[in-house]
């Protein structure tokens, strides 16, 4: 089984990436994004996002009820919609799903995160967390009966509530949960560069250690990719693949050897 994972970038290839997972022999679960989208309906809800970096230099936004809103009409709502379309279209018989939905993704809601501001340590409280469990009762169900999943945030945290999520941590989490030997993200690039303004800086194949030491060389926002990625990888029995989602067969070139290879 093939977990695929769709960034939530403006160039990306939506429907050449539907087009190309029918054309695949083996069943699919898709997690995607929509943060370009869900930036531009926080500024038709007349605010803007806010990023915090905690004191150990991972990145994360703050996630109000007024953001939770934005992800609920963004994430859940037009682009899983969206994607539902498409695998319609395309003879793939998928099911739009939050983490929210039947606690397919149990959460613990994070305590507080700690952040330097003006020389001091505080503690901001929002809804966010991390994704502790998963429903495996419920993606067997579908995938048995040839439904296929498309899954996004929010999930869900003790006490009902929905709660914005790395969807990094939830494919870390699925993955581990259902055994995937391969995971394919699919990215706004070639794959994972050393140098983020130069496409031809592709790194072809990095091995568990070297990712370890480059999650722990960079902060904000990649050091937190990175370190949903080590989690990934840690069992040593999934082999991921980063690779570009504006192309033609993403999946198909992922399959055949190009980007990102990790294992």
């Amino acid at each position: 089984m093939i977990l695929i994972k769709i960034g939530g970038g403006e160039s990306i290839n939506l429907e050449a990436v539907i087009s190309d997972l029918a054309q695949q022999p083996q069943p699919f679960i898709i997690v995607h994004g929509a943060n370009v989208l869900r930036d531009e309906i926080t500024k038709k809800m007349g605010f803007e996002k806010t990023v915090l970096t905690s004191a150990s230099g991972y990145s994360s936004v703050f996630s109000d009820q007024n953001a939770i809103d934005a992800i609920l009409m963004s994430y859940s709502g037009l682009r899983n919609k969206r994607i539902v379309e498409l695998c319609q279209q395309r003879d793939i018989n998928a099911v739009g799903l939050t983490g929210l939905d039947g606690r397919l993704v149990q959460g613990e809601r994070n305590k507080g995160i700690r952040v330097r501001e003006n020389g001091k340590t505080l503690i901001k409280r929002d809804f966010s967390g991390k994704p502790r469990s998963i429903n495996t009762d419920l993606l067997e169900l579908l995938l048995s009966n040839g439904y296929c999943p498309v899954l996004t945030i929010p999930i869900v945290d003790e006490n009902g509530f929905a709660i914005n999520s790395e969807n990094d941590d939830i494919v870390a989490k699925i993955a581990n949960a259902l055994e995937i030997d391969t995971v394919i993200q699919l990215i706004e690039a070639p794959g994972f560069l050393d140098n983020p303004d130069d496409e031809k800086s592709l790194v072809k194949k990095m091995s568990i250690a070297e990712l370890n030491r480059r999650e722990a060389e960079v902060e904000g926002r990649i050091k937190r990719k990175l370190l949903a990625l080590t989690k990934l990888t840690a069992g040593g029995k999934t082999h991921v693949i980063i690779t570009d989602g504006r192309t033609e067969q993403p999946i198909t070139d992922a399959l055949n050897g190009k980007g990102t290879h990790i294992q």
